[in-house]
């Protein structure tokens, strides 16, 4: 479980987040609704470790389930404290809004990479797979989700439709398998075809071992991805938090109307 208490967050003079509480279950999954500029992105990147920003208070810990279902949770951690690639070794995981594209890293080498930290993550004695058996491994993930197997020669990101850079998300996920899966508008740059074909992949992911956190300002995801729990943030606050109607009333009412 992530749970976040009290959250203050400010970007130079200005406070963003204001005594910002909620939590995130396992099993369970999400959505944060508001108005562009409410804080929503901030919060991810806040709890993905982006430098920008300076938590000024509250807390925000992670709590891993143990290797025995019948032995509950594990001791909570200090997440605000990790280093990003803790917190992502933790089962964090941040769809971008905009994806950057890295020249020079080739996509195979860069989903091997994380894919070797992954498997090291559970087990101690996990040998890094070579790139002549990781190509040979990944190639049933690539059917799967229509990527043409060239692209593995591609450097990451680089001149990657919208859509396509949205299926290599999908595909990381796929290999490191999150616990926390938080999608910052993930409807950005894709057509309605594209945004169809992701939605019913991620809507495959669901499962009770991992969170899908959607932040957006839209709604047409959640004909995809039911959601366990509405939260609307308006400038920095959570303002009200309810169930699936609480989206519906909000996408025929608008934000002004709640």
């Amino acid at each position: 479980m992530i749970q976040i208490q009290n959250l203050q967050v400010r970007a130079g003079e200005k406070d963003i987040l204001k005594w910002v509480t909620l939590d995130f279950e396992l099993g369970k999954n999400y959505c944060l609704l508001g108005k562009n500029g409410s804080g929503k992105s901030t919060l991810s990147s806040v709890l993905m470790g982006h430098p920008k920003y300076e938590v000024t208070g509250g807390m925000a810990t992670i709590t891993s389930p143990q290797p025995s279902p019948s032995k509950g949770e594990g001791e909570a951690t200090n997440l605000l404290e990790m280093w990003p690639d803790e917190r992502s070794k933790s089962g964090v995981f941040l769809s971008f809004q905009n994806v950057p594209e890295i020249v020079w890293v080739k996509l195979s080498e860069y989903l091997r990479t994380i894919y070797n930290i992954a498997m090291k993550k559970d087990k101690t004695d996990f040998k890094d797979i070579s790139p002549f058996i990781f190509k040979r491994f990944i190639k049933k993930h690539l059917e799967e989700l229509d990527i043409d197997g060239k692209f593995l020669d591609r450097d990451l990101n680089v001149w990657f439709s919208g859509g396509e850079k949205r299926k290599i998300e999908i595909l990381q996920m796929k290999l490191i398998e999150p616990k926390y899966i938080i999608l910052d508008e993930i409807d950005s740059g894709l057509d309605l075809d594209a945004f169809k074909t992701v939605a019913t992949m991620l809507k495959s992911m669901s499962n009770e071992h991992n969170s899908i956190i959607i932040i957006t300002h839209y709604f047409t995801i959640l004909d995809y991805i039911d959601v366990d729990k509405v939260f609307v943030i308006k400038e920095g606050e959570i303002v009200k938090e309810g169930w699936k109607e609480l989206a519906k009333e909000i996408s025929e009412k608008g934000f002004e109307g709640i």
